[in-house]
């Protein structure tokens, strides 16, 4: 685990080394505690780990037919 001090420009930039940009990116996400500034890495969500999270149930009927007829029988 790396630790650098950094100053803060005139202008509120800080710059990060060059091998923690390669690693973590070029976008991050600031959050403001308290007590401290935590810098985070943005990242790109792996797609991948919300695949098969949801159970559907299978329907085999036509349920948009279903649903316009109920909808009808409303205004009947």
């Amino acid at each position: 685990m790396g630790m650098e001090v950094k100053r803060i420009d005139s202008q509120g930039r800080i710059v990060l080394p060059k091998e923690w940009r390669k690693r973590w990116g070029n976008e991050v996400i600031l959050i403001e505690f308290e007590d401290r500034i935590e810098i985070l890495p943005k990242r790109k969500p792996k797609l991948s780990e919300f695949f098969d999270i949801i159970e559907v149930e299978e329907v085999e009927e036509d349920v948009e037919k279903e649903l316009l007829k109920e909808l009808a029988g409303e205004y009947e």
